[in-house]
């Protein structure tokens, strides 16, 4: 069995279409979405229709609420919020009632079995949309922010956009990185992917190319507010 855990398309189709055909290609059985779908690309409306399609399970992200609702005060840096909301304004103003409806009734955990082995999977951590945990936090701090919620062999969250795992007393953490807008300098789009047979388990990130000029070319076609900063992004792997 054979399953990838994509998130953090932000509204980058392009890269999504790249890493569902690569998902084709390697005969993957089944996906799960992990959220922040639309919101800081320049094709919110096709990346959710691509995602939507799969007939699949799919979580909310905290870029989704924020679709659905704004970006709040505390959420991000003060400095940043108004634009932040201009550009949720837009996203918003791409999609249809039933869009924000599908965004809104999301739910925001997958727990599910397969051949024994237990999966819990969320977007930031069990508790929260928004809070940060990055791969340099000690064991300690990474097992009660992420795994203390359920009795699983395997965690795996998004949020960060920088891909990694570690084994803890006997237990995999997965960060499967971002589809859409990857932090860490490749500029490449990531995915999870876990692979259990005959009691066998084996865990990989998996990196796939697309076209990021492509994707930088849109953000100008479209009159994306913010266009300039999104695109350093996208060509860069940094924000």
């Amino acid at each position: 069995m054979k399953i990838a855990f994509i998130s953090d398309i932000h509204g980058n189709a392009v890269a999504l279409e790249a890493v569902l055909n690569d998902i084709k290609q390697n005969e993957i059985d089944k996906i799960y979405v992990l959220g922040d779908l639309c919101y800081r690309g320049p094709e919110p409306k096709r990346s959710l229709e691509l995602i939507r399609s799969l007939n699949t399970e799919v979580i909310k992200g905290n870029a989704d609420e924020w679709v659905v609702r704004g970006v709040r005060e505390g959420e991000v840096p003060q400095k940043v919020i108004e634009l932040m909301n201009v550009e949720r304004d837009w996203t918003f103003s791409k999609l249809e009632a039933s869009d924000i409806a599908y965004l809104a009734k999301l739910p925001t955990s997958i727990n599910c079995e397969v051949n024994g082995i237990r999966i819990n999977a969320f977007h930031a951590t069990p508790d929260s949309l928004f809070e940060i945990v990055l791969p340099n936090v000690d064991d300690a701090g990474l097992q009660s922010s992420l795994m203390s919620s359920q009795d699983a062999q395997i965690y795996v969250y998004a949020h960060i956009h920088k891909a990694y795992i570690r084994h803890l007393n006997g237990k995999v953490l997965m960060n499967v990185g971002s589809v859409g807008l990857p932090f860490d300098g490749v500029t490449k789009a990531s995915y999870g992917l876990i692979e259990i047979e005959e009691g066998k388990l084996k865990t990989s990130i998996q990196r796939v190319d697309f076209d990021a000029e492509r994707v930088i070319e849109l953000y100008r076609d479209v009159d994306y507010p913010n266009a300039e900063m999104m695109s350093g992004i996208v060509r860069n792997a940094r924000v």
